[in-house]
């Protein structure tokens, strides 16, 4: 963990706590609506659904690693948990507990609410392809190098591996899409569970190749650039002219030939071939767009290894290497309560127009939740140190 010379002058402020002005931000109505949906609260006395996951939460800020240590931190500040609203005391046994019973589809549910909140603030973001749209990425985490991958590690449930498949909106690199899944769910199985968009980019490896499935995103409208595998049998129709110097290599409309990709995708496709001179290796795509440019093609399939940023900066700052429960619920619990953390200050960055990067934002904000500052003070009018380290910082997924 990195440590910034901050010095805080409290002087000046009197108010809420850095924690309580964080959660501000979100969208309480929507997680009371989660609540009840699922009777979240129904015959709670004391610790509400609320205080779990105020609880759950802090853990993640604070990069605490256990249950224990999240109880020691929070009693050790027990003067200061009604103003961080936390109406009852903290115990490791009765969060243990919540994060077992308590239905994980809460803070599933209300996650995704936290998305929407989200998304409309990166809408007018671009990207630097000109395509003109947004584009959403597709990758997941397992224990493989490739396509984009991450270890959460084994689960003691059963011993059962858990992935976790997502879309990542590039304009802001927000999450639209979550699925945990056993190791069992091949990669392309989760093309049925998503609902595609139209006019919308997604990008994807050779893993997701399907021509049935792809034919469906298609019908609805959506664009997708994928890598195809050697084995994929076509007829050239036309040959397009490119510029060679760009690493365009051809640019062609074919038609599927094999005996069932032809009867899966009956319309015909461009095929685009680019080198990359960076690593010398030459990549075939496809894409049912005939419009954008052709290395807008290759730039649009570049921007899918900010996917796999995603997940390393998740695995480096978020809990989720270590699981605070052995329970399939409370694995879960855990995942749909760090994935907000990170859309949250997605939302504060750009709702308060921070410069900072996401890393340095959260690395401050890991020693000064108990601080009664000024959120803008903090950091806005932040060291100008802070500014020349950026650079410095690995995975800076907000320049």
């Amino acid at each position: 963990m990195l440590h910034f010379p901050i010095s805080l002058d409290c002087t000046m402020y009197s108010g809420k706590l850095i924690f309580s002005q964080l959660f501000d931000h979100l969208p309480f109505h929507s997680f009371r609506q989660c609540v009840q949906r699922y009777r979240g609260n129904h015959k709670l006395k004391t610790f509400h659904c609320l205080d779990q996951y105020l609880c759950m939460a802090f853990g993640q800020l604070a990069y605490r690693e256990s249950l224990r240590d999240i109880e020691a931190c929070l009693r050790a500040q027990s003067s200061k948990l009604y103003h961080m609203g936390l109406r009852g005391g903290v115990s490791r046994n009765t969060l243990s507990n919540a994060n077992k019973v308590r239905d994980w589809r809460i803070y599933a549910d209300f996650t995704q609410s936290l998305i929407q909140v989200a998304r409309p603030l990166y809408g007018r973001k671009g990207l630097s392809s000109g395509s003109g749209q947004h584009c959403i990425c597709t990758g997941f985490i397992n224990n493989r190098p490739v396509p984009v991958s991450l270890s959460l590690g084994a689960v003691p449930f059963n011993q059962i591996r858990r992935q976790l498949h997502t879309l990542l909106d590039l304009r802001g690199n927000i999450p639209t899409f979550i699925h945990i899944s056993n190791g069992k769910l091949h990669d392309v199985n989760v093309l049925d569970i998503l609902v595609p968009e139209a006019g919308v980019f997604y990008v994807m490896d050779r893993g997701y190749l399907n021509f049935a499935r792809l034919y469906q995103m298609n019908n609805a409208g959506a664009f997708f650039v994928i890598r195809t595998k050697s084995n994929t049998h076509f007829r050239r129709r036309y040959s397009h002219r490119v510029d060679k110097s760009t690493g365009v290599k051809c640019d062609q409309t074919i038609a599927l030939t094999g005996n069932r990709s032809k009867t899966d995708y009956p319309q015909p496709l461009r095929r685009l071939k680019y080198h990359d001179p960076e690593n010398e290796k030459t990549y075939d795509f496809l894409t049912n767009n005939v419009v954008i440019p052709a290395r807008t093609v290759a730039d649009l399939y570049c921007f899918r290894w900010r996917v796999e940023l995603f997940f390393k900066w998740i695995k480096q700052h978020l809990r989720i290497k270590s699981f605070y429960g052995t329970s399939e619920n409370a694995v879960k619990t855990q995942v749909w309560i760090a994935i907000p953390v990170y859309v949250l200050v997605a939302i504060i960055k750009k709702r308060l127009n921070i410069q900072l990067s996401l890393d340095t934002i959260l690395q401050i904000l890991s020693v000064t939740l108990f601080e009664k500052l000024s959120l803008d003070q903090l950091l806005i009018n932040h060291d100008s140190s802070l500014t020349h380290l950026e650079s410095s910082i690995q995975l800076n997924l907000y320049d």
